[in-house]
């Protein structure tokens, strides 16, 4: 999972990212609308931690250029105005939830987990496709019922197709959904490729079929129609 925290408080911002980290979730951080609209447009995230109160505008105008522009993020308020018009206001939006500060960072994480949930997976627990069966709540992936031994950047990898199917995704894009800002220290993605590499590799080995396809000079996708 990746997301955008839109915070503008130092301490509350590290609290959140640390622990989103700790978790084994991506988190970028912006800290005004500006910064946060040149995010948004600029990548791709699961879901966008959203504080009203910022220094440059009210939130919510971040969330009408979220639905005006179709991007394809679910978007959590979390706001220290505890009224109910702005609660009404940001879910009329079209928000997917809604936090009061101050709140546990557990209730948080567990309100990101049922967003996705609700958004990337139908509502379930469980992606299945095929042979492919990952089991989110466990962070496993059985193949034919073979339990596959992946590591956490290869797992997040193959939610990612998953969840994108028949979509080609560049290396830009699966970079920056695995590491995030950290990318920007990286001279070239030939990681991404090793990533990619060893997926495949432990997919066959368990006898799945390699559903993912090198998209020459653009990047990758999970071709449903893989034979």
């Amino acid at each position: 999972m990746k997301i955008l925290l839109v915070e503008d408080n130092p301490e509350l911002t590290s609290n959140i990212s640390n622990y989103l980290l700790d978790q084994g979730i991506v988190c970028e951080c912006a800290t005004s609308l500006f910064e946060a609209q040149d995010k948004i447009l600029s990548f791709s995230y699961d879901c966008i931690i959203l504080d009203l109160m910022l220094p440059d505008g009210n939130g919510l105008r971040l969330l009408e250029l979220v639905k005006q522009k179709k991007i394809d993020s679910s978007v959590l308020i979390i706001s220290a105005k505890g009224s109910l018009d702005d609660k009404l206001s940001g879910l009329d939006l079209g928000a997917d939830d809604y936090l009061a500060k101050p709140f546990h960072l557990a209730e948080l994480l567990a309100r990101l987990k049922a967003i996705y949930r609700r958004t990337k997976m139908q509502g379930f627990d469980e992606v299945v496709f095929n042979e492919i069966t990952v089991i989110n709540s466990q962070f496993q992936v059985l193949v034919k019922n073979q339990l596959l031994d992946l590591t956490k950047k290869e797992y997040d990898l193959l939610l990612f197709f998953l969840t994108n199917k028949d979509r080609v995704l560049g290396k830009n894009a699966i970079a920056h959904h695995l590491w995030g800002d950290y990318t920007d220290d990286l001279s070239n993605f030939d990681f991404v490729y090793q990533h990619v590499k060893n997926l495949r590799k432990k997919i066959s080995a368990a006898g799945g079929r390699d559903y993912i396809r090198t998209v020459y000079g653009l990047g990758y996708k999970f071709d449903t129609a893989a034979l």
